[in-house]
């Protein structure tokens, strides 16, 4: 097995650097700026540290990666794609993450699946810029023409001679080059990549397993003290009064004070944000434990607020209504879908309810922070270490170069950590202490003031022509919005949420007349961005809905599916899915399944594909229902179309984790409310996926030469549609609430006398 790159500490590197002598710095290419940029030389010899590949006399190659490691293989990435231009050995590379200088690293945050698709150019043109700035240095040495000149494993070669210098012993006349342009440089053809394409282990496996690597909840500074936070228990309830008398006594409690909520924040370059902190009291200790202690010891008393009343049933109740309600926003309307629907030879209704979810990372919530006199040093596992900054400079009153941000490992964040609330804590605990101050979060705290996936209810209309092909189309999609959650008054005078309906107004099925429309329910739960967004929910009413279609039809579901896929229902703008790479992962999927082969008895194959952040996912599932009607799901078989596939690697553990994240409220995970206040408070009534639960998972990648797309979040909206189809084929019951409830599962079986018989479908709700 080829060895891997290594990490290194930023401080750690400039030691190497500084030691070494002098060293080549050569910065990404940034579309904004239009060009690279070249430091220049200090006085000890080395570059001023504000770009991002460094390599030093000894033949030192480092590179600073800007986006954040959340497990997702960014640091693996890019120095393949910088080995790959650079010419160099991928094992020599170390990494480095970025400081957050956000007028220097213009990409210190990540989301939307965007950040191979970040680096596919830029950190190409990094090492393609060095490189051709060696094969100058070594030509000029030489006296020879440049053409004359190739680059293998760090070392330029004159190739009539066969002469050789490395990259080091090039550092110092290379460095002394003028700048060369961006454009002025050519990237590699996909025949001649060594490394794009490759199965390459992971950069920071190494440390994550013997436990060197460092998250936000490792992180250990001098005089460091501990926090937590009670909260108040219900959504935009507040502190009434309290009594910290006993917390006190408890051994290492060091402070106890109230903290305010904190609300709406004109952040600077980012428009308004709602900073959403619940206020509470915190504990401050000289250890964790003390401090949860000494919270466990306080005397609170709430008021509710004016969300108090809700549950989750009162909700369910608003989600039902709006489902019939005038929408507030139409998405996409073409055709005629009401008269389509009046003619049609049949018609067909369904409704899909998907509750709050939770996003359940496995290092909880956590920020660092030393408020000094005239500086703010923060260590947080965020997601977006710029915004971070620009928000405590906001609220401390500091310029940004004054609040020092370090973005440490995360372990896990499906959209959790791309909050503000866990580092505005932080600083508001610590604004106090005047010492670092670790603000930690339980799981408890986790579970009960997540920003939830939006809660949605779904009503779709179908029509069938006598051929059994859809002639129209009309999908209501009511969801508690994460606009209002986040948006100032004045924007939330635009009704429009079309970030609610994504994934459902790309519908890449053939139909003349379709209608896509939104309501909004109103609740007081705080919800945000849950891996894949809108599409995680949108996908499970559109696949379920296409596979109650095609059994209407009395059509298969795959064969159903590959037929109204016509080549010619593009998007005419060109921006919309690509019916071709649809039908392809499809076909793969479905072959490499053995759709159509007979499955044991009470066993079901579903299938289910989804277009989301660029990437084409199709899967199939396999469930098969226990005798007490439980489900499990044993097989998902994925073809994926995400474009070039740098690390192959890392597109199957990305879709991987992927389906086996969203099996958690396919399967068992649900937030519930009772009086404002979520009712789960750990992974024992939030049912997280277990090991056991986890099924046998084949990812299969469509070759490609395109730009890569996302990849991070696509295997999620596809899975939960394709598990409720494989439940239908084993049992002929139709799911449509997740998750699954077996108990219901197995009353509906009851009343189908048995055995699903062909046709046969009930529909049944948690």
């Amino acid at each position: 097995m080829m060895a891997t790159a290594t990490e290194v500490g930023r401080r750690e590197f400039l030691r190497l650097s500084a030691s070494a002598g002098a060293a080549l710095v050569v910065s990404f290419y940034s579309p904004a700026k239009g060009r690279a940029v070249q430091s220049q030389p200090t006085q000890n010899g080395l570059f001023t540290p504000n770009t991002w590949v460094c390599i030093t006399p000894d033949n030192q190659v480092t590179v600073l990666v800007e986006k954040p490691e959340m497990g997702q293989g960014q640091r693996t990435t890019e120095a393949m794609l910088l080995a790959e231009e650079l010419d160099i050995d991928f094992s020599t590379i170390r990494i480095e993450q970025a400081p957050t200088i956000p007028d220097i690293y213009k990409s210190l945050s990540t989301g939307r699946s965007g950040g191979t698709r970040a680096g596919w150019e830029s950190v190409r043109k990094a090492g393609a810029q060095a490189r051709a700035m060696f094969v100058i240095a070594a030509a000029q040495q030489w006296n020879v023409d440049k053409q004359e000149c190739r680059t293998q494993n760090g070392a330029v070669i004159h190739a009539p001679t066969g002469r050789r210098l490395t990259y080091g012993e090039l550092v110092e006349a290379a460095s002394k080059l003028p700048e060369i342009s961006a454009g002025a440089v050519s990237l590699k053809e996909p025949k001649d990549f060594r490394f794009i394409g490759k199965p390459l282990p992971r950069v920071d496996t190494p440390s994550k397993t013997d436990g060197s690597a460092g998250f936000g909840i490792d992180v250990r500074v001098p005089d460091m003290l501990y926090a937590v936070i009670a909260r108040c228990p219900h959504f935009g309830g507040k502190l009434e009064n309290f009594d910290a008398t006993a917390a006190k006594k408890i051994s290492g409690v060091r402070a106890v004070f109230p903290v305010p909520p904190l609300g709406f924040l004109d952040i600077c370059g980012y428009g308004g944000r709602n900073l959403n902190t619940a206020g509470g009291v915190a504990v401050i200790a000289d250890s964790t434990w003390a401090a949860i202690q000494a919270r466990k010891a306080l005397k609170l008393q709430w008021d509710k607020g004016p969300g108090g009343n809700e549950t989750t049933d009162s909700l369910r109740s608003v989600l039902e209504r709006q489902g019939t309600a005038a929408p507030t926003f139409i998405a996409l309307d073409r055709g005629d879908a009401g008269k389509g629907l009046d003619k049609a030879a049949k018609k067909i209704e369904a409704t899909y309810e998907l509750p709050f979810t939770a996003h359940a990372t496995m290092e909880p919530m956590n920020t660092t922070v030393h408020v000094r006199d005239r500086e703010i040093e923060i260590w947080s596992p965020t997601q977006w270490a710029n915004v971070i900054q620009d928000e405590i400079a906001t609220l401390s009153g500091l310029p940004k170069n004054k609040v020092i941000v370090h973005m440490t490992l995360s372990g896990g964040s499906f959209g959790r950590r791309a909050q503000w609330d866990y580092a505005a804590e932080a600083w508001q605990v610590a604004r106090q202490v005047k010492k670092p101050v670790q603000l930690l979060w339980t799981r408890e705290d986790d579970i009960q003031h997540d920003f939830y996936r939006e809660y949605s209810y779904h009503r779709l209309l179908g029509g069938l022509d006598t051929q059994g092909k859809i002639v129209a189309w009309s999908h209501r999609v009511v969801s508690t919005p994460i606009r209002p959650v986040f948006d100032s008054p004045e924007s939330l005078k635009d009704p429009q949420h079309s970030a609610e309906v994504g994934g459902a107004d790309s519908l890449p099925y053939f139909c003349p007349n379709i209608r896509l429309d939104y309501a909004p329910a109103p609740s007081a739960v705080p919800r945000a961005w849950w891996r894949s967004v809108e599409s995680s929910f949108t996908a499970f009413a559109v696949e379920c809905f296409v596979d109650e279609l095609a059994h209407a039809a009395a059509r298969d579901p795959y064969e159903f599916r590959m037929d109204l896929l016509h080549e010619d229902s593009k998007a005419p703008s060109g921006d919309g899915p690509d019916t071709r790479k649809f039908r392809g992962v499809l076909q793969l999927a479905a072959e490499k399944a053995g759709w159509g082969k007979r499955l044991p008895a009470g066993w079901g194959r579903g299938i289910a594909c989804h277009w989301s952040f660029g990437s084409y996912v199709a899967h199939v599932a396999e469930v098969s229902t226990e005798k007490d009607s439980a489900v499990r799901v044993r097989r998902v078989v994925t073809a994926v179309d995400c474009g070039t596939a740098v690390n192959p690697d890392g597109v199957r553990a990305m879709a991987e984790g992927a389906i086996n994240f969203a099996l958690t409220p396919v399967l068992g995970g649900e937030i519930t409310i009772k009086d404002g206040a979520v009712e789960q408070s750990n992974f024992h009534d939030y049912q997280v996926l277990r090991l056991n639960q986890a099924p046998d998972i084949e990812v299969h990648i469509m070759p490609s030469t395109d730009p890569p797309s996302g990849m991070g979040e696509p295997g999620v909206p596809p899975l939960a549609p394709a598990v409720a189809n494989a439940i239908f084929a084993a049992t002929g019951v139709r799911v449509r609430r997740l998750p699954v409830d077996s108990r219901l599962l197995q009353e509906s079986l009851y009343q189908l006398g048995g055995p699903p018989r062909s046709g046969e479908q009930i529909c049944f709700r948690g």
